[in-house]
């Protein structure tokens, strides 16, 4: 035993020593403190939109609180300013200050006292019960049976490590497992600071608050729940599971809605925490158009993984919504429309990983008209107009210290309407691996990179190249999409993508050295050699014989490539800060690119030439496509860096086609190449210039001008601002025209956003996308948030630009509202749409 005042003992002090060691006999006797286990309600599975502010970090235990004895039996601590023992009665008393330690726990009060005889610990007088997980009881007198299983507590107030908080006149403990609080109230949001006893944002009062620690479940009977001190809800009976519960059966928050497509919708969700290892959710919405949608989830957990299973369908009551005014059927013109989906990860080892994503759905629109609240799919973000399309995919990855290697066959099914799922590739398998030597070769580094791509499609893709071709067709379509093969000429339609088998393995490696002499000049040469194998079994179909040739074909190709790149930073340090010219130039030397037109280009049809490419190697995105030709890329990049902070970075630049073919300028059944600004012998010129004075303001633009005249071919704006309590940004973007590629006009749009803070908790914010070349709004929201440590609401107001059935605009608000540990849920409305 060990006693330690909190200051030098007074005579009496030193007279009660001899009493204390009696006084802790006495306790080492009773069970493990922890009688008054008050657990708070927390939601089992509730999700929200957004998220509440963590909880601080777990209390650190005190050495005194798992001090033990040599014989294995926990200590009893006792500190306080006297120990009297009363022998007539066999009560021992401690009084001022009084600390106890014992099993993890403390009790700190004025006077604690142990009666002998009826085995009762008495605390009074600002009695404080701290137990080893962190929990805080407090009251004004505490008595505890010696097993701390029964009791009772005046004047309780617990606050937990999870931040939430409960008071009572006065609190009963039975059993061991029960806990019932008499007029009780519940809270998770913490005490006004300027006015403690100003009622919190919200709280649960009752009658009666049971809190079955066996069952780890909280009933509230005879609750009314507050808002600002005004009771807006009343509840007669209602559970939830106490703090320390992560999963547990029963009831999820309810959520309402209301589509144009379903009418309105109340989605009841229900829990089953099977096992410790798996659960399931079911979540039937009921709608006043549609009928009712079923689903259900079942996930389980594993020793080196998990994998979950998810599904939804309905019976529709109401086909007909989803047939046009003018008698043409959508996607959801059926009776039984629904969705199975599928996902898992498993660990093989801590490098290597493998799993599955599945997806099958009755039709294209499903998960976007009906938005299942168990999908993986579904729309959260208020301003998320649609998805674009499903993956179903296996693979295995794996990942080194300098290593990396990714394995994957995936089937893509588009999601809009305009899609033909036969265009569509189906991706066998593609797998990539790169690895980079762990020592210097030749003072440099040397890596190594593979692929091996194979996919098939059933149908050709073709697009229009210019606007007779857009409109020529059959009803006004494109001539492109019509059966006729002589109309699908190079002149007319770009290929997309051929029917049949693709497969290509490439193997490439790739050496680089840093060099830095004297002067500061910044050598760099580099040299890598490429390889590529191709296999292609074009479908015998006239409609693309114009653009590449039917049969099977067996290629392969050669790309050896030598150069070396320079920099010379000149630096100039002033009072202000710093300064930085720096000269680049690259040279590139190769062979020219061979077999062009006669590979399927598949996945390098994506080339925007700007100052973020102008130094690479090979500017093409992909591995089908392989740049030949000398060049020579140039530069010159000039940063400012302010010792107050802020800084400002430019880049200007060309590329130069020095000799030989250029690979840009040479078409295949894409065109990729064509109007990128690298096509012509000395390409466009690309900027960029970046400021940003200080911490508040950031400014990037990145252009890119006609080589012959300077004309404006790219612009992007960016600018964003936050300060005080505004922040915004806004995106420009102007792009002209590129019809040998499928761009017929010009494009230009604005993007922007911005919040005001009003006070501490409460945001306004609003964003809209506005079409510059059609004159319209895509997308605009204007929403009102409240948040802080235990409240969320937030109300949006969403205007979406679809295409689905009878609407091509949703106009809807969107409510949002979360409690932290009761829960949340959310509503929305639509408020019209044509």
């Amino acid at each position: 035993m060990a006693v330690r005042p909190s200051t030098r003992p007074s005579v009496s002090d030193r007279r009660s020593r001899g009493v204390c060691r009696v006084w802790t006999a006495l306790f080492l006797a009773a069970c493990g403190l922890g009688a008054l286990s008050v657990g708070l309600p927390a939601p089992a599975h509730a999700q929200t939109t957004l998220d509440f502010p963590p909880p601080p970090p777990a209390r650190a235990k005190s050495a005194a609180a798992i001090e033990r004895d040599k014989s294995g039996q926990k200590q009893m601590l006792v500190q306080a300013n006297e120990i009297k023992y009363d022998y007539a009665n066999n009560r021992v008393s401690a009084v001022g200050n009084v600390q106890l330690y014992y099993g993890g726990a403390t009790i700190e009060a004025d006077k604690v006292t142990y009666d002998q005889k009826t085995k009762r610990l008495r605390a009074e007088g600002n009695v404080r019960l701290t137990e080893e997980d962190g929990k805080i009881t407090h009251g004004q007198v505490m008595d505890l049976a010696d097993d701390y299983r029964d009791g009772f507590v005046d004047s309780l107030r617990v606050e937990t490590p999870d931040r939430t908080r409960m008071a009572a006149a006065q609190a009963e403990r039975s059993g061991g497992n029960y806990t019932v609080f008499h007029n009780g109230v519940y809270t998770a949001c913490e005490p006004c600071k300027d006015n403690p006893q100003k009622p919190p944002l919200w709280q649960v009062k009752a009658a009666r608050i049971v809190h079955d620690q066996g069952e780890k479940m909280i009933y509230f009977e005879d609750a009314k729940l507050e808002f600002f001190g005004q009771p807006l809800m009343y509840l007669p009976y209602f559970s939830a599971p106490d703090p320390t519960v992560k999963r547990k059966t029963g009831f999820l928050m309810p959520t309402v809605s209301t589509s144009s497509k379903y009418g309105t919708a109340v989605e009841i969700p229900y829990y089953w925490a099977l096992a410790p290892d798996y659960d399931a959710t079911v979540a039937p919405m009921i709608t006043t158009k549609q009928g009712v949608l079923l689903q259900g989830e079942f996930r389980q957990r594993l020793i080196n993984g998990a994998y979950s299973i998810r599904a939804a369908g309905i019976h529709q009551a109401d086909p007909n919504y989803f047939k046009r005014s003018d008698g043409s059927s959508t996607p959801g013109f059926r009776d039984n429309r629904g969705s199975v989906e599928s996902s898992g990860r498993f660990a093989i080892n801590d490098k290597w990983a493998w799993g599955w994503d599945a997806l099958l759905v009755s039709d294209r629109t499903f998960l976007q008209d009906y938005n299942p609240r168990l999908s993986q799919y579904r729309a959260t973000d208020p301003l998320q107009t649609g998805m674009a399309e499903g993956k179903s995919q296996l693979y295995l990855t794996g990942r080194g210290s300098r290593s990396y290697f990714d394995a994957r066959s995936m089937y893509y099914l588009g999601f809009s309407e305009s899609d033909v799922q036969g265009q569509i590739p189906v991706v066998h398998p593609v797998v990539d691996y790169d690895y980079t030597v762990d020592r210097p070769i030749i003072g440099g580094e040397l890596g190594f990179k593979f692929n091996l791509t194979s996919l098939s499609r059933s149908q050709a893709n073709f697009d229009a190249i210019t606007k007779t071709a857009l409109t020529a067709g059959s009803n006004g379509g494109s001539i492109c999409n019509t059966a006729d093969p002589a109309a699908k000429t190079s002149a007319n339609c770009l290929l997309r993508g051929a029917p049949g088998t693709f497969s290509r393995f490439t193997a490439e490696t790739h050496w680089k050295r840093s060099i830095t002499d004297g002067l500061g000049q910044v050598f760099t040469p580099f040299a890598s050699v490429r390889a590529d194998a191709g296999s292609m079994n074009v479908s015998n179909d006239p409609n693309i014989g114009n653009f590449v040739s039917p049969g099977q074909t067996d290629l392969v190709r050669f790309m050896p490539t030598v150069g070396l790149e320079y920099r010379f930073p000149f630096i100039n340090v002033s009072s202000w800060g710093t300064q930085t010219v720096e000269p680049i130039a690259q040279i590139i030397v190769r062979p020219n690119e061979t077999q062009v037109g006669k590979w399927i280009n598949e996945d390098g049809q994506s080339l925007i030439f700007d100052d973020t490419n102008l130094f690479k190697v090979d500017k093409f995105s992909g591995y089908d496509r392989a740049e030949g030709g000398s060049r020579a890329n140039y530069g010159i990049q000039y940063t400012a860096q302010f010792d107050k902070g802020g800084f400002v970075n430019a880049l200007f630049g060309q590329s130069y086609s020095l000799f030989g073919q250029n690979s840009f300028a040479v078409t295949d059944s894409s065109n990729t190449g064509l109007n990128s600004g690298l096509d012509t012998r000395s390409s466009d010129y690309v900027a960029r210039l970046a400021y940003q004075p200080n911490s508040i303001f950031t400014f990037t633009s990145r252009f890119r001008f006609d080589q012959a005249n300077f004309g404006m071919q790219r612009m992007e704006l960016e600018a964003s601002a936050s300060f005080d309590r505004w922040s915004g940004s806004v995106l420009y973007g102007d792009y002209a025209a590129q019809p040998l590629i499928g761009f017929l006009d010009r494009r230009q749009g604005i993007l922007g956003s911005g919040q005001y803070k009003l006070d501490a908790n409460w945001v306004i914010l609003g964003q809209a996308l506005y079409d510059i070349n059609d004159k319209k709004f895509a997308q605009t929201r204007l929403g009102l948030g409240y948040i802080d440590d235990c409240l969320i609401l937030a109300v949006n107001y969403i205007t979406n630009y679809t295409y689905s059935g009878n609407v091509s605009n949703n106009h809807t608000v969107m409510l949002q509202l979360s409690l932290r540990t009761l829960g949340g849920t959310s509503v929305s409305q639509g408020v019209g749409g044509q």
